[in-house]
């Protein structure tokens, strides 16, 4: 492919532009359909004029339908933007991209989607689309499915698709999540997965944060142990990874553990475990739900996050996770190839 590329490049230099540009149209139409032209038009920066001339030839070729409420992609646009994926991903450069990046990093692979998500908030959404379509290519019989909260996790959530129907899926939170906003909570995320999906899933009711006396106590009632065997046994592990300080912030965490997160250079977080720049722990909170030991023993552990100010978090963070699936954007990896 790599050949043809550059062939194409060579005789016909002005087609693989218009072909980008008609591929990220296509691309935005899928995430949001149904998406209005004038929205389409100042969320990818052109023109109405252009845009309006794109959309004409993308109607006339079957690609796109536009309806009264807005544009969404045909079968025949579905495919083709499934076909031209790895095409863009070389002309692009994000597939050179991915494998300095895992060489960089000494991860398990890496999966580096087009955007930057500090830039423009949609870029998740592919994020959670690229999540979701590697793990149809992992499913089994029966998929059990730890998820921890976030807004990354949300959108993930809303990738999935109804063709997932004929597997088998049970979702569990990967840890306690009460007292953060409901919407980014791992319990909701899970049912929303599950609807996706028709799957099932479990809930488990604790808070994100708990003392130690309310922790011994709680993992021996019998519901709440239940539902931890079930969140150790999972096939699949779906995390963000935060930046430390700001998830120490949202969790509202006592003044004298921040000033020991600030005073130990800590600059990611993920299970609640702080690291700093070289992955060491140098704080962990008190939480119900997976810890850092339970991830060697299962098998597909995705890490998605994306934004340009995530690369020290992210780094930092897989310096002790390198059997982990790196799910990022092209703002984060080029600041992490930097680095």
């Amino acid at each position: 492919m790599r050949s043809l590329v550059d062939v194409q490049r060579r005789l016909l230099p002005d087609i693989l532009p218009v072909m980008q540009r008609r591929y990220e149209i296509l691309k935005y139409i899928r995430l949001m359909q149904p998406i209005g032209r004038r929205n389409l038009s100042s969320s990818l920066g052109q023109s109405e004029r252009v845009l309006r001339a794109e959309v004409q030839f993308l109607k006339e070729q079957n690609l796109i339908d536009a309806g009264l409420a807005g544009m969404t992609l045909t079968k025949d646009g579905a495919y083709v933007l499934n076909q031209l994926e790895d095409i863009i991903k070389e002309i692009s450069g994000l597939k050179v991209l991915e494998t300095k990046l895992k060489e960089k990093l000494q991860i398990k692979d890496v999966i580096v989607v087009a955007g930057d998500s500090d830039q423009f908030p949609w870029v998740k959404k592919e994020l959670g689309r690229a999540c979701v379509s590697r793990i149809k290519t992992i499913l089994s019989g029966k998929n059990i499915v730890a998820v921890t909260g976030g807004t990354t996790l949300v959108d993930i959530a809303e990738m999935m698709t109804p063709d997932m129907k004929s597997k088998e899926f049970l979702f569990v939170p990967a840890r306690g999540g009460l007292g953060e906003q409901v919407e980014n909570q791992a319990n909701t995320i899970c049912a929303k997965m599950a609807e996706k999906t028709s799957g099932n899933y479990r809930l488990l009711h604790v808070p994100d944060v708990v003392s130690s006396e309310t922790y011994q106590t709680m993992i021996n009632e019998p519901s709440i142990r239940e539902v931890l065997e079930l969140i150790k046994s999972s096939s699949i592990v779906i995390h963000g990874i935060g930046d430390a300080i700001t998830m120490a912030e949202r969790r509202k965490t006592a003044p004298e553990d921040v000033e020991k997160i600030i005073a130990e250079q800590a600059v990611a977080e993920a299970f609640g475990y702080y690291f700093n720049e070289d992955g060491k722990v140098v704080h962990k909170v008190q939480t119900i739900g997976l810890q850092l030991e339970d991830l060697q023993n299962i098998k597909n552990v995705f890490a998605v996050a994306g934004g340009a100010s995530k690369a020290k978090a992210i780094q930092a963070y897989l310096k002790q996770a390198q059997d982990t699936l790196l799910i990022t954007d092209e703002g984060a990896a080029k600041e992490l190839i930097r680095g």
